[in-house]
């Protein structure tokens, strides 16, 4: 029967009957891996070059969900190539997982794939970004209603791309950071496939899947992607337990984590030798798609890096901003600050030694550029409501 578990205390739950561990920590779908192989290995190149548009369904028999027609069917496959071209003297090999060529630009797609295969009825996320697109454009797809639920503060052409897809899109007063906790004590009837949900990280590990099996019979030093609520960061660690229980690891590569100093709550429990993350204030960054002061994932991220002897990052605003030009003008690539966090952090893991010449790092870069900044945006149809009035909403719009 499939379970949902705990990393941390190990407890099991039948599917379906938790959102969260009752000591507070996220839970993630237990995969069995015995027996699992490479689809077709005897053709999987070994030089870290992409394998193709494969989608992520090639590891069906290791997802809770089963192969779809329409816009899931297309998520995964993103290319994964060599960048010497951004490569730090002496540094490490640098190879780019291009997230942005999925469906709707993101990583995010791989999450909502899995997610809305396997759930029934409306779905919902919560997030003013990647995630709220993705959702709305794949409840569009598999004709589902889908519930939006974005800050107030959401800018006016975030809303428009969303708006595109005819979710319920909700742009909401008071404290957005609660609503997270608020979808998941809510019985609204709308499954909300938010960050960290054990779908969404069973989606979002296939990314880790691809890099390895790109690598393989070997497998890269490291991976270095950007963080927020930690949701991505537990799939890749996920991904990476699986598949050395399956025997297809020659090393289990190191995680490290790149968060914008400007809100860096796992950075600063990384530096400080803690094993919980603790919320703090942040400021405004123009990484505001990782600007997340209290992320429900952090422990468990914080575990992964502390797993595989990897570390957290965080990167000055400055070094942010030209990574981002640097990354168009010298690798052709497109992101928002947010991914470009990544090949910064690898930057300075580079400059203080922990990455070297010998070392093949994947970065994970987790959305594109190219999206934003749309002009004369439609914002007619979004409704504005308080926190408070969101469960009598979501009702209203659903029945």
């Amino acid at each position: 029967m499939e379970q949902l578990a705990c990393y941390d205390c190990g407890e099991t739950y039948a599917f379906g009957d938790a959102a969260r561990c009752r000591c507070g920590e996220p839970l993630w779908v237990e995969t069995d891996t015995t027996g699992f192989d490479w689809p077709d290995a005897s053709e999987t190149a070994g030089s870290g070059s992409s394998l193709g548009r494969d989608t992520l369904w090639r590891y069906e028999s290791v997802l809770p969900a089963t192969a779809p027609t329409g816009l899931a069917a297309a998520a995964g496959g993103t290319p994964l190539f060599r960048a010497p071209s951004i490569e730090p003297t002496d540094g490490p090999r640098i190879h780019l997982k291009v997230e942005g060529v999925n469906p709707t630009g993101s990583f995010k797609d791989r999450g909502t794939a899995v997610g809305i295969c396997r759930v029934d009825g409306p779905v919902g996320t919560v997030s003013h970004g990647n995630m709220a697109l993705s959702v709305a454009a794949h409840a569009a797809a598999a004709d589902r209603e889908a519930i939006i639920l974005v800050a107030e503060d959401t800018p006016d052409s975030r809303l428009a791309m969303i708006a595109q897809h005819d979710p319920h899109l909700f742009r909401v007063r008071g404290d957005y950071g609660r609503l997270y906790d608020d979808t998941l004590d809510g019985d609204l009837g709308v499954a909300f496939l938010n960050s960290d949900a054990p779908l969404r990280v069973a989606g979002q590990k296939t990314v880790a899947y691809e890099i390895c099996e790109a690598f393989a019979p070997d497998a890269p030093d490291a991976i270095v992607l950007p963080v927020s609520s930690g949701g991505q960061a537990s799939g890749v660690w996920k991904a990476l337990r699986e598949l050395d229980a399956a025997g297809l690891l020659s090393t289990v590569p190191r995680i490290y984590l790149a968060q914008a100093a400007r809100c860096d709550p796992i950075a600063q429990a990384y530096r400080g030798g803690n094993s919980r993350v603790e919320p703090v204030e942040g400021e405004p960054t123009a990484a505001v798609s990782i600007n997340n002061a209290d992320p429900p994932s952090g422990n468990r991220a914080l575990a992964a890096v502390r797993a595989t002897d990897g570390g957290v990052v965080s990167v000055p605003e400055e070094a942010m901003l030209a990574e981002t030009d640097r990354l168009a003008a010298d690798a052709g690539v497109s992101v928002e600050p947010s991914c470009a966090v990544a090949t910064a952090a690898v930057r300075e893991l580079s400059a203080a030694g922990e990455l070297g010449s010998d070392d093949d790092v994947a970065v994970i870069l987790t959305g594109s550029g190219y999206k934003y900044g749309a002009s004369d945006p439609d914002t007619s149809s979004v409704r504005e409501v308080d926190r408070t009035d969101v469960p009598a909403a979501v009702r209203d719009a659903v029945l």
